[in-house]
């Protein structure tokens, strides 16, 4: 565990952590990140959504550092203008979006301010914008937008059959791009140098923070490459068994303030419920 003084930043997954099972931010979400900040303790998010599905966690959250989108494709600073970032190549998106439409899989395509379905009606399609705060746009072929995406999502709730998708496109694509899913039910595929391990790297030169002095805190298989590169790693009590095993500590679920839990117990060090220590 670190000893007091040693963590400088943490850096959050957002969905499956820093919020509810219903997309929101608990009082003691936010009074755990409010008491971070008067601990000297700076605050980031890193997250599959696009940069623009972050905006609405700035103001509650008083977030001042640049927002991470799509698994570290793309950084933007707080008025949403790109610091850094990487497209998928052309080559690699056309043919994602061909395996995944061979496959039968819901597709989504997002470019550095846009999401496009070509159904915007489904299920997956309101969660997200639910999600995301912002409504996609309808095409009548995603290859027509292909030069410019940053991330193709394929959603499924056979999570099964998703995992295998995975696995077989992660083959087909080679070092061409990078596949992981982000929730059960989410297939992100980014550029191969887009991933939250990076993210980390690219927070650590941003920030000038020492990567060792960097904690995480995250719930998906697209979290275990930042928990690699970062001081310490927390993994979120609804974290799939292999989240769990890459992670240093555990903490509660999203649904149970597993984060302001963490933040009080590993990082602040006080023990304390976040929320009582903003009344003080």
């Amino acid at each position: 565990m670190p000893a007091p003084g040693d963590i400088a930043l943490v850096i959050s997954d957002v969905d499956g952590t820093l919020v509810m099972p219903d997309k929101t931010l608990s009082a003691a979400t936010i009074a755990a990140v409010h008491a971070l900040r008067r601990a000297g303790i700076g605050f980031a998010v890193t997250s599959s959504r696009p940069p623009r599905g972050l905006a609405m966690l700035v103001g509650p959250l008083g977030i001042d550092t640049p927002l991470c989108g799509f698994n570290g494709g793309l950084i933007v600073d707080s008025d949403m203008r790109p610091i850094e970032g990487a497209a998928l190549a052309p080559d690699a998106a056309r043919r994602t979006l061909d395996f995944l439409h061979r496959n039968r899989i819901e597709t989504w395509l997002f470019d550095q301010g846009n999401w496009y379905v070509t159904d915007p009606d489904t299920a997956f399609c309101t969660r997200e914008q639910r999600t995301v705060a912002f409504s996609p746009t309808a095409v009548d072929d995603l290859a027509e937008v292909a030069d410019n995406a940053y991330k193709i999502v394929g959603a499924s709730d056979d999570h099964a059959r998703l995992a295998a998708v995975e696995t077989e496109l992660r083959g087909l694509l080679g070092g061409a791009a990078s596949a992981s899913r982000s929730q059960p039910y989410y297939l992100d595929v980014t550029a191969p140098t887009a991933d939250k391990g990076r993210a980390i790297h690219a927070f650590s030169r941003i920030l000038g923070v020492p990567r060792r002095r960097i904690a995480v805190i995250g719930d998906g298989s697209n979290d275990i490459a930042m928990f690699r590169e970062a001081g310490f790693a927390v993994a979120m009590g609804n974290a799939a068994a292999d989240t769990r095993a890459a992670a240093a500590a555990i903490t509660a679920s999203n649904a149970e303030d597993g984060f302001a839990q963490a933040i009080s117990r590993y990082i602040l060090g006080d023990g304390r419920d976040p929320a009582e220590a903003t009344q003080q």
